[in-house]
């Protein structure tokens, strides 16, 4: 039986809170807050890095990516743990991604690390538990829609 793919459409707002008097009249002008809102959501306050002239208290775009591809794969690893009968109790993250900003101007993301740090249930297998991470990468909708490498060192311990 051949499944129709299913599309899915998501949409925001985002607004510029940025504009100190005098709009965008040189690049120290103004200001890089924004905010970002969607439906029945709390908003997030967003800005650029704080070395691209943005504030260290908000979001930015790459930190907003980097928390993209770690949820994603989070959720598609308990995904794939539910049907593989393997027992999560707990999981946490702590990634990186690397930034590289040309002289031009320009830049890109050439990496990212997920470090997933994942708890199992007493009695797990933990070898079989490991095995999951190769199919959640498959599985991670932002995974596959990067144009950089991401990479997965995850920890696993079984619950005492």
């Amino acid at each position: 039986m051949t499944r129709m793919p299913l599309e899915q459409r998501f949409s925001l707002e985002l607004e510029w809170q940025g504009d100190r008097g005098s709009g965008t009249s040189g690049p120290r002008d103004y200001g890089r807050q924004h905010e970002l809102r969607a439906q029945g959501r709390p908003p997030i306050p967003g800005s650029a890095d704080r070395i691209f002239r943005g504030d260290a208290d908000r979001w930015n775009p790459e930190l907003l990516l980097l928390g993209a591809l770690a949820e994603c794969h989070m959720m598609s690893y308990l995904h794939v743990a539910a049907l593989s009968g393997v027992r999560v109790v707990g999981y946490r993250d702590a990634p990186s991604a690397n930034l590289v900003v040309e002289s031009d101007g320009s830049g890109r993301m050439t990496g990212a690390v997920l470090r997933p740090d994942v708890e199992l249930a007493e009695g797990a297998d933990v070898e079989a538990a490991a095995a999951l991470h190769g199919r959640a990468a498959e599985l991670c909708f932002i995974a596959n829609s990067v144009a950089f490498a991401v990479r997965h060192e995850p920890r696993h311990r079984v619950r005492a």
